[in-house]
């Protein structure tokens, strides 16, 4: 089965069907639209076959009274078709986001690694717009549409077959060069959302980045770039018009010669008698009727060709593997002592290139493990193994003696905490941040964890205290003060284990002081990994763990560490020199 098909019986199952109601109804409206459109080319014939040369001024009003009732009724359907149908659409467009930012938030950490965020923004947000074309008018019009064109169709045989026949071969060719173009197209409205994608992408990264863009003078560098994908995606949508110009210039023509003809066919049987003139205008209007749905089957095919592209990328998303799908994945665990253990664990980002190999220590529970080493040297991984960010590649992380590649995530991760070198902060109050893990916390216990991360020692000073508007990313505060919410944050959410990936490097002695202090308060009976270059903070670790190339090559605590005057001794004295 090919992919159009896929992707219509998908788009058909999730979004038409749940709606058949719905689209029914606005189906029965557009059927009730285009029968009472059909009134005024019968009312021509009859006004100028019977009323006018019969002088019946009676005939006359019933007959205007007919066609205005028709007219009225059409306007009010057309007023209900968008009330009902587009309203609708609307409706589907904003579940549809929600559900796939839904589903975004549930596939694994190497799918956002992969992936830039303006990409994921514009799939959210643009992709899923198609879908008003399903549910709303477009798809019900392109059904109506054709149930007209047959009626019309029937109609124009009974007044005169000869002149239906002529007029079906240029329609016929007209249809031909519409499928081709929409196939032509189709492809085509699938490359837009991805260079859409990619240049929504860079543009975001480069907003984000906008201070290392200025200290670095690469404006007009970063012009280029988005000129370039701009460019792209103006190309692309060149091709889509040509295609498009091609349809509507043959439609004009094909459309235009039949017009000719039957100009030429009717004018004949008029002369010969064989034919009235009221037939004749009667026949051209129900020809409108047939050829104005075909002509807008053309317009609505190309919005529902650009639908089905964007629902292509939509459905290819919804069906990703998410990182709690496994069958494995079967036990939920509620209380957590917090014992972790690393069991032979061996891991690989690509196939056969294992950047971990045969790590195994344990993490006793409220203890506090310190990762160190040269960049590149494994220990993030280890630390996002222990997150479940990562499953291992062979043997296992167990908590509590249970396997974590068993576990429900969220069972686990409600559990954990997580403190990063780059926290990440909303835009909003300093409050809202440090409430995120738990909105409905009480003040009382927002105020420890503020207290607990020495969070108010700069809010003190602040005018609007906690409700101090900190700036995208916290771009108002410094680095000590966005480290310190960050550690509010997990105080708040009181997990039993705690990530702390970097959490003191490039900060002031004063800032890594009040955050070594909050540190401190945070790691307090819990289950900590901590990654630091700096090993001066670790000083008290439990245990240290020396990582390089994947492999640990010592193991202890600071004192024994040094006395064995190993790598942790050649980095400890390199650092002490600087």
């Amino acid at each position: 089965m090919n992919d159009k098909k896929v992707s219509f019986i998908w788009a058909a199952k999730e979004f038409i069907w749940p709606r058949k109601g719905i689209i029914l109804l606005g189906l029965g409206l557009i059927i009730i639209k285009s029968l009472a459109g059909l009134v005024l080319p019968y009312a021509s014939k009859t006004l100028l076959d019977d009323v006018i040369p019969s002088q019946n001024v009676e005939a006359l009003t019933s007959l205007l009274l007919y066609v205005g009732i028709a007219i009225l009724l059409q306007a009010i359907i057309s007023f209900a078709l968008t009330r009902i149908l587009s309203v609708e659409a609307q409706h589907l467009i904003s579940v549809l986001r929600a559900k796939v930012q839904r589903k975004l938030l549930t596939l694994p950490i190497s799918f956002f690694d992969n992936n830039k965020s303006g990409a994921l923004v514009s799939r959210v947000m643009s992709d899923v717009e198609g879908v008003r074309n399903l549910v709303g008018t477009g798809f019900v019009q392109l059904i109506g549409g054709s149930i007209t064109a047959v009626i019309s169709l029937i109609i124009l045989i009974k007044i005169n077959a000869t002149m239906t026949a002529f007029v079906l071969v240029p329609v016929a060719v007209f249809a031909v060069v519409a499928l081709k173009a929409f196939k032509y197209i189709r492809p085509i409205f699938r490359d837009r959302g991805k260079i859409k994608a990619e240049v929504t992408g860079r543009l975001t990264e480069t907003l984000n980045g906008v201070r290392v863009i200025k200290g670095f003078n690469a404006e007009e560098q970063e012009n280029k770039t988005f000129e370039e994908g701009v460019d792209r995606l103006f190309q692309n949508v060149k091709k889509s018009l040509t295609a498009t110009a091609v349809m509507t210039s043959s439609s004009t023509f094909l459309l235009g010669l039949a017009s000719a003809g039957i100009m030429g066919i009717g004018g004949y049987f008029i002369m010969n008698n064989s034919m009235t003139t009221g037939e004749f205008v009667s026949f051209t209007l129900f020809l409108g009727f047939m050829i104005a749905p075909i002509v807008q089957m053309s317009n609505i095919g190309s919005q529902l060709t650009e639908a089905l592209a964007g629902l292509d990328r939509t459905q290819e998303l919804m069906l990703m593997t998410e990182e709690d799908e496994s069958e494995d994945r079967t036990i939920t665990i509620k209380e957590i002592n917090g014992d972790i253990s690393f069991n032979n664990v061996a891991f690989s980002y690509e196939e056969s290139k294992e950047v971990l190999h045969g790590i195994s220590f344990e993490a006793k529970a409220g203890s506090v493990t310190a990762l160190v080493g040269s960049s590149g040297s494994g220990k993030s991984t280890i630390a996002s193994l222990a997150a479940t960010f990562l499953n291992p590649s062979a043997g296992a992380v167990t908590l509590d003696g249970t396997d974590l590649s068993k576990v429900h995530l969220s069972s686990y991760r409600q559990h954990l905490g997580v403190v990063l070198q780059d926290d990440f902060l909303y835009e909003g109050t300093i409050r809202e941040n440090i409430l995120f893990p738990r909105p409905d916390a009480t003040e009382e216990e927002l105020m420890s964890a503020v207290e607990g991360a020495y969070v108010n020692e700069f809010t003190d000073r602040f005018d609007e205290g906690l409700d101090t508007v900190i700036g995208e990313r916290g771009v108002k505060l410094s680095g000590g003060q966005r480290q310190r919410i960050s550690i509010a944050r997990a105080l708040l959410a009181d997990p039993k284990v705690i990530i702390l990936d970097e959490a003191t490097s490039n900060l002031d002695t004063k800032s890594e002081s009040y955050i070594q202090q909050s540190l401190n308060v945070l790691m307090k009976n819990r289950t900590t990994f901590v990654i630091a270059h700096r090993l001066s903070t670790i000083q008290q670790a439990d245990q240290i763990l020396v990582i390089e190339d994947g492999n640990i090559v010592e193991r202890g605590v600071h004192q024994s560490l040094l006395e064995q005057k190993g790598r942790y001794y050649q980095l400890y004295t390199y650092q002490s020199r600087i």
